[in-house]
């Protein structure tokens, strides 16, 4: 009868720790978001502006879902989905960061 060695979940702890670091900076991107999307109503309020406002303020849910489930997942040992979830808390916001400053650069290239 051979003992298994238990796996180390020190990797998986880190990287929750780091991906939940980086969910903070797009958390600091969005309160810069949040206080200039006001200025949809600049125009009058329309029901446009305020379903731009409303979901814009509604962003931190998303996260904030997917870091108590990664942490759920974690405690109940799930490692794999504890390390996708965590990873879905930053990686959606940073892909639209990216594509938005493609956007821009592809914009401001083209005058």
């Amino acid at each position: 009868m051979t003992e298994e060695k238990p796996t180390s979940r020190k990797a998986v702890l880190i990287w929750m720790i780091v991906s939940q670091v980086l969910t903070v900076g797009t958390l600091a991107v969005w309160l810069v978001m949040a206080g200039l999307s006001f200025m949809a109503y600049d125009a009058g309020v329309t029901p446009q502006a305020t379903t731009f406002v409303t979901v814009i303020l509604a962003y931190p849910v998303f996260p904030l879902a997917l870091v108590i489930a990664a942490w759920i997942a974690f405690a109940r040992r799930n490692d794999r989905l504890a390390e996708i979830l965590s990873g879905l808390s930053f990686s959606l916001p940073v892909l639209v960061y990216i594509v938005l400053g493609a956007i821009a650069v592809f914009i401001s290239n083209g005058k």
